[in-house]
């Protein structure tokens, strides 16, 4: 498994030790900011955070074609599944949510495939805590890439990672952690296109 830090990109194939990979699914989870000290006696239970996962898929003239999020599951042509929405965090260390990809049959007028994460409430970064993004090789399960979504700040939104197809049909990860303000994955548009 391999942290990456922002702007650091990977092939995914040498993660898996060159073979290819078929399905991978992108995981966020998050946890909302403990009250401490004084406050944390005066409240009584823990603040739930509703934050968003969304996947945008753009073609190589960086138009959109398709997004997939809590009110869209799935995407037109079925590769790319959301398992649906959280609004409370993660529980036991699991995801909260997540993004099924099946990199085989993405059409191929896809070139870009776009994770991002928002806060449909308004909620900042500044609210949550240990949140993450990260991909899994569905195969075996292995965890291939983690991206910790650290710092806090008054943003709504964040677009953490792009995949890039390249001209074999191979797919890289770059890691983002672009700070933006958005409620919704459509808002996010002029954001991720100048990251493409």
């Amino acid at each position: 498994m391999l942290t990456l830090v922002r702007g650091q990109t990977i092939a995914l194939r040498q993660e898996t030790g060159n073979q290819a990979l078929s399905k991978i699914t992108m995981g966020l989870g998050w946890d909302p900011i403990k009250p401490k000290g004084f406050f944390a006696t005066l409240l009584s239970g823990n603040k739930n955070i509703d934050l968003d996962a969304s996947c945008a898929l753009f073609d190589a003239d960086k138009k959109p074609l398709d997004f997939i999020w809590y009110n869209k599951l799935k995407s037109t042509d079925g590769s790319i599944v959301h398992t649906g929405d959280n609004e409370t965090g993660s529980v036991g260390g699991k995801d909260a949510e997540q993004i099924i990809v099946d990199l085989q049959t993405v059409p191929f007028n896809v070139k870009y495939l776009v994770f991002t994460v928002n806060s449909f409430e308004g909620h900042t970064f500044n609210e949550i805590d240990n949140a993450y993004c990260r991909v899994v090789n569905n195969a075996n399960g292995q965890e291939i890439a983690r991206y910790e979504l650290s710092g806090g700040g008054n943003h709504t939104a964040m677009v953490m990672a792009k995949l890039s197809r390249d001209s074999k049909g191979e797919w890289e990860m770059l890691a983002l952690g672009e700070s933006t303000v958005g409620q919704e994955v459509s808002e996010l548009i002029p954001t991720i296109v100048s990251l493409l």
